[in-house]
């Protein structure tokens, strides 16, 4: 493989929003309930993240990457924006079906770690760790379950998360799944053959063999200083736990005295727990330690995405994938 003999070009670090009460937003987000309480903004992303629509990291608020999500599934499943379509298009989400949360008991291996208490934002300095570890119980646990640690302790105001500990989660798909199997929950197995990143609308689209939609999530592109190479690429390699190869060089906002420097493996690795590559040198898609900033912010020319989502499109592509990035 390629990957670590090369440098990437795209690095994110930006803090994490926190979370409001989901009943205080309802009336103000497609899909919520009022307090009748039919659905609520966590029972939708959890089906959303469910069905493959990903809302990125789920927080129980909504928001742009919930309503991309929605409004994806709304198109694929043929709805109009008529109120009678939106009730059906709830009742074909699922809501009402499945519970948004389940009790999942913390393990000891979820406590063993290790963890690191700090990431660093300097890149010289954490080329000197010997991994990029989760820095919490709860950042391990939120990427187990696509969701922000704040909404974990949310759920779970008096929880210490401790081994043993049993605690609510989002229910759903992935690492952390808890729920029975269904239709709706049924993991992808349908190979993908062109994935479509879209600047404009910063989303990504798997599309099927037969030109369906099998996966849609939020990604972050690039910026003004570092934009997308608009045009068809193909996927050359796809390597977990990948090491981050860091080139001043190759950052105009870099400290040029800085030197070149290798940053250890981890979820909390510029580059997330999954990197993409693609037939142009210096970008792929990947994943990312903010999962949080995904859909709202800009990056270093790359395509991110949560690392949970990222993990799913690198299940589904192969070498020769074809990849496009459209404006």
């Amino acid at each position: 493989m390629r990957y670590p003999f090369k440098t990437l070009l795209c690095i994110a670090a930006i803090p994490a929003i926190f979370l409001a009460t989901p009943a205080s937003m309802a009336s103000k987000r497609p899909g919520s309930a009022t307090r009748s309480g039919r659905s609520t903004e966590l029972e939708i992303q959890v089906l959303l993240d469910r069905a493959g629509f990903s809302p990125g990291e789920i927080d129980g608020k909504g928001g742009k990457n919930s309503r991309e999500a929605l409004a994806a599934f709304e198109a694929v499943h043929g709805f109009s924006a008529s109120v009678r379509d939106h009730k059906r298009l709830l009742q074909s989400l699922g809501v009402g079906l499945v519970k948004p949360t389940a009790v999942y008991t913390i393990t000891a291996e979820d406590v063993a770690g290790p963890f690191s208490l700090k990431i660093p934002e300097d890149a010289l300095a954490q080329s000197k760790l010997p991994g990029l570890y989760y820095t919490s119980v709860k950042q391990e646990l939120g990427e187990k379950f696509h969701s922000a640690p704040a909404l974990l302790q949310r759920l779970n105001p008096r929880a210490h998360f401790t081994a043993g500990e049993q605690i609510l989660v989002p229910n759903v798909l992935g690492a952390g799944r808890v729920a029975a199997a269904d239709e709706k929950s049924a993991p992808i197995r349908t190979q993908a053959i062109k994935v479509v990143v879209s600047k404009s609308a910063s989303t990504l689209t798997v599309y099927g063999h037969e030109g369906q939609i099998i996966f849609f999530a939020p990604v972050t592109s690039g910026s003004f200083h570092d934009p997308l190479p608009f045009g068809s690429w193909k996927v050359t390699e796809v390597r977990r736990d990948p090491i981050y190869n860091y080139n001043p060089d190759l950052f105009w906002d870099a400290n040029p005295a800085n030197a070149t420097e290798k940053i250890a493996a981890g979820p909390n690795n510029p580059v997330g727990v999954v990197w993409i590559g693609l037939d142009i040198p210096h970008y792929g898609i990947h994943g990312t330690p903010e999962p949080a900033e995904i859909g709202h912010s800009a990056s270093h020319g790359c395509v991110r995405m949560t690392n949970w989502d990222a993990t799913i499109v690198a299940g589904i592509v192969a070498d020769g994938t074809i990849v496009v990035f459209e404006k």
